[in-house]
């Protein structure tokens, strides 16, 4: 018998983990209740969590109203003291103790992860159970380091925190241990799909010691989440899960100021390029869709492949998608579990007859995939013939199913790659690193793998652009979701400027070319409804503004995304050009002081204009400065997190210094490679005169700075709901009206940065410190990891 022959006869055998450690720890417990107070808590309402693999029922869990969720929400704020006074070190010493408890009992974990969620017991044992160990080891220095680090932050207070059924535990650890670790206490729901596990470590916290309420878990369903959403008790939202819910939590949360960080949807590119080692690249593939049977919000689901490869390529992939088992989670030697649900099963084979439906050519492998006959379950799936169009394409699936598509450039693999609403992640292939690094910065999103896919690491942060949400969780950007920055006792409110009386509408078309005029794209150009404001003091005309509206808003947005090449531009240039706005202001001061005199004294209006000089030589010295960091996690490689500039800005200037707080914000964002649509402070808004001619003369790009008066509400709502802008600023301190920007702005879920009236008021932007100088550029930068390997 030859080994060709022997190879060929050679067929898996059953390896299975048993189930009975995870079946005898349900049976001890019996009862699974919520966890409020370090007391064990019933409800009178209940649901059953199910065996996807079987179909059987697991156990019944306790459902979580509204009184449970307050309950909870209490325990969360009595522990709060004492969980402060406990200090860094003492935290920490939890924190580490959490870490040592998962370790003890990682195959329960294990088992009853893959119990619950139907993923193989490889993935749960071998990465969804030692990256949740790593994260609470990771921060269980963070906590230790948290004082030193972050002198001017501390808690925000009590978290709510909403964790979704496709990676139970691990979800639960990237919320619970950064949280805890900067000394917030939490209220974390479980999924209604998948609770045991955080019930488990529910348990774990008890048996630790870990103080009643820090960690409180409530079970339940999307009403239990609206619950801890809308309770005026919770400072902070960290949602994971569809877009659509996070669309609504930011509308829910408008004018709460609740911190959010939602970690959305995804529709991640896999691209390979005719250079890649194509055999790694299918091995890739098979982990990025295939891994957790496609339940991944990173998920590579759109293949795209260099034309000239694209048959090659897909005929390996095919050989090797032949060879995926389905079939038993328990069993070590499958590749691929059931679906967490029949509602899930059945949305994903309805995509799979719609792609059928529109066009698509569906390809399942038939021969080693015969299917278990009880169970959820759904063999690999590849859709060819497909368009940038198709709804396979575009929509976020959460299920085993690739589509692929071909291209023939790079710049081609780069626009179908940002051809989407998502931008969580995306997976790179060539053996040529200049090529991979040519394109790595064009992709719209915030976690990008080279030759490489699905790798992650507490070290390094991990979330999206665009409609994949906002903030991060792991690193440093992840730690820094759970602060805040400490009310700076030093600051009182600036003198008192004197009031607007009124902004008197006259009219015509005529009156017009006796104002100033809105500035877009590097022009003065007239109002697109031909009407200005008087701007009035005490009965006398200060000055005549032009009245802007929406398609002026449209306009200034189009100029912005033309200078989209200002964001590409090193530090070092964008410095030259803020230094040399600062020397023009300088020069030109006599025309701002002009205007400021309108609303304060000569002394007031010469002190401002002098700090606004210092704060443009600010942000041109940290232009080239507020860079990135390297990551080595435990991986031959490195992870560099790189700044980018969030895109366009909308800016409503706040009302107290008119120029000093247009100069802080415009001179922040520039710095960091963003455009700009500015409303200047209605209480000055004639100030854009002079600011228009200091634009003119400093060699400010067309198009990165827009200037346009008007109705501030009705501008700013234009901005807030507009699809190419990319964050809405709003710091005028109208609460109505940042209620209105932030509901508005959900639509889209851009970046959102309101200031109460509260706020607003007490804010004295002449007194801004350090840190309040870096809390701004952090706001100005999305970050992007990107996964470079190298080595043996």
């Amino acid at each position: 018998m030859t080994i060709a022959s022997i190879l060929k006869d050679m067929t898996y055998g059953v390896a299975p983990e048993s189930k009975q450690i995870a079946l005898d720890w349900l049976e001890e417990k019996n009862i699974f209740e919520h966890f409020i107070g370090g007391i064990w808590t019933s409800s009178a309402a209940s649901f059953v969590t199910e065996n996807p693999a079987t179909g059987e029922a697991l156990a019944r869990v306790a459902l979580a109203g509204v009184a449970e969720v307050d309950a909870a929400v209490g325990a969360a704020q009595a522990a709060l003291p004492e969980w402060t006074k406990l200090g860094d070190h003492g935290r920490a010493k939890y924190l580490y103790a959490l870490a040592r408890g998962l370790q003890k009992h990682a195959r329960l974990f294990a088992v009853l992860e893959t119990l619950d969620n139907g993923k193989t017991i490889r993935e749960s044992r071998d990465v969804d159970i030692p990256l949740a160990i790593r994260h609470f080891y990771h921060h269980v220095g963070w906590a230790q380091l948290r004082g030193n680090e972050f002198p001017d932050y501390q808690a925000l207070g009590v978290v709510g925190q909403i964790v979704p059924w496709n990676f139970p535990l691990l979800m639960l650890a990237w919320k619970v241990a950064p949280a805890l670790a900067c000394g917030n206490t939490v209220v974390l729901k479980s999924a209604e799909d998948t609770p045991l596990t955080a019930l488990l470590f529910a348990q774990l916290c008890a048996e630790v010691g870990l103080p009643p309420g820090v960690f409180n878990l409530v079970n339940g369903d999307a009403e239990t989440g609206k619950a801890i959403v809308r309770h005026p008790g919770i400072a902070k939202i960290a949602f994971t899960g569809s877009t659509a819910v996070g669309r609504w939590i930011r509308s829910e949360t408008a004018g709460t100021d609740k911190k959010l960080s939602l970690e959305l949807g995804g529709k991640s590119p896999f691209i390979v390029f005719a250079d890649a080692d194509l055999d790694s690249a299918v091995e890739g593939l098979v982990d990025s869709i295939w891994f957790n049977q496609g339940q991944v919000c990173c998920a590579g689901s759109r293949l795209l492949v260099a034309e000239s490869v694209a048959d090659v390529f897909l005929n390996k992939l095919r050989r090797r998608m032949e060879r995926i088992r389905v079939g038993d989670p328990l069993d070590k030697s499958v590749d691929m579990g059931p679906l967490v649900s029949r509602a899930q099963l059945e949305l994903v084979s309805g995509y799979i007859r719609r792609a059928k439906d529109e066009g698509g050519e569906v390809w399942q492998p038939a021969t080693g995939n015969a299917l278990p006959a009880t169970g959820h379950y759904c063999a690999p799936c590849l859709i060819t013939n497909v368009s940038a169009a198709s709804t396979v394409v575009q929509d976020e699936i959460f299920g085993p199913v690739l589509t692929v598509m071909t291209f023939r450039t790079h710049i081609e693999a780069v626009q179908l790659a940002n051809n989407t609403i998502y931008g969580l992640a995306a997976s790179v292939w060539s053996e040529s690193i200049s090529l991979a690094l040519e394109v790595v910065p064009k992709i719209k999103a915030g976690v990008i793998w080279v030759n490489g896919a699905n790798m992650f690491d507490a070290s390094c942060g991990f979330g999206g652009y665009k409609e994949s949400g906002y903030g991060r969780e792991g690193g440093i950007e992840g730690l820094r979701e759970y602060l805040t920055r400490k009310p700076n006792v030093k600051k009182s409110s600036s003198k008192k400027q004197g009031a607007i009386q009124s902004l008197e509408f006259v009219g015509s078309r005529g009156d017009v070319d006796h104002t100033v005029k809105l500035y877009i794209g590097g022009k003065q150009v007239r109002p697109d409804g031909g009407y200005s404001l008087r701007v009035m003091r005490n009965g006398k005309q200060l000055a005549v503004v032009p009245v802007g509206q929406r398609k002026d808003i449209r306009n200034a947005v189009e100029a912005a995304n033309q200078a989209a090449s200002w964001g590409e531009k090193s530090g070092h240039e964008r410095a030259q050009i803020l230094y040399y706005m600062a020397e023009n202001l300088g020069q030109q001061r006599h025309a701002f002081e002009q205007v400021l005199r309108s609303i304060s004294s000569p002394r007031e209006a010469t002190r401002e204009v002098n700090l606004a000089i210092d704060r443009l030589f600010t942000f041109a010295a940290w232009a080239d400065k507020h860079e990135g960091r390297v990551h080595f996690p435990p991986m031959r490689g490195m992870v560099t997190a790189l700044n980018e500039p969030v895109g366009n800005i909308g800016v409503v200037c706040p009302t107290q210094s008119p120029l000093l707080a247009l100069i802080t914000l415009m001179g922040g964002a520039m710095s960091q490679g963003n455009r700009l649509i500015l409303i200047p402070s209605s209480l000055a808004p004639h100030v854009m005169g002079a600011l228009t001619q200091l634009l003119e003369t400093s060699d400010v790009p067309a198009g990165v700075v827009n200037v346009v008066t008007g109705d501030v509400n009705e501008l700013a709502n234009t901005l807030a709901g507009h699809a190419d802008v990319q964050a809405i600023w709003r710091l005028d301190g109208s609460d109505a009206g940042c209620k209105e920007a932030e509901q508005l702005s959900a639509k889209t879920l851009k970046r959102t940065w309101m200031l109460s009236h509260a706020d607003a008021s007490q804010l004295d932007w002449a007194q801004l410190e350090a840190g309040d100088f870096r809390a701004l550029l952090l706001r100005a930068v999305e970050v992007k990891n990107v996964w470079i390997p190298y080595g043996v």
